[in-house]
């Protein structure tokens, strides 16, 4: 479960804003979070909830996840498409010439704190 290492990414950026802003406690981070990133979200969830506790400042913050779905571009038509519902082959002109445009992001969006 490579959710934990991913937690304690988050924890570790969170951690830099809070002492670079001298803030006392983070209520909320929200992080984007894309459909194939191989990041299972309720792994996520139970390792943050788990990991939050061993720290003060964070311990009752929230993590709100935003999903940035999978979108695959087609070189050959130029038309874009869902990932998930088509895989690499375009539904439009059945091309295999193509590439993610996004779908794969892990950003930490915002921090709420005080």
């Amino acid at each position: 479960m490579h959710e934990l290492g991913v937690v304690f990414y988050i924890i570790e950026q969170v951690e830099g804003v809070v002492k670079e802003n001298d803030l006392k406690k983070v209520e909320s981070v929200t992080l984007q979070l894309g459909e194939v990133s191989t990041v299972i979200p309720s792994y996520l969830t139970d390792c943050w909830d788990w990991a939050v506790k061993k720290h003060d400042w964070l311990k009752e913050a929230a993590l709100e996840i935003e999903t940035i779905p999978a979108v695959t571009y087609c070189e050959d038509c130029q038309q874009t498409y869902g990932t998930v519902e088509h895989g690499k082959t375009c539904p439009y002109c059945g091309s295999g010439h193509t590439y993610l445009m996004q779908g794969q992001e892990f950003i930490v969006k915002e921090i709420t704190a005080c």
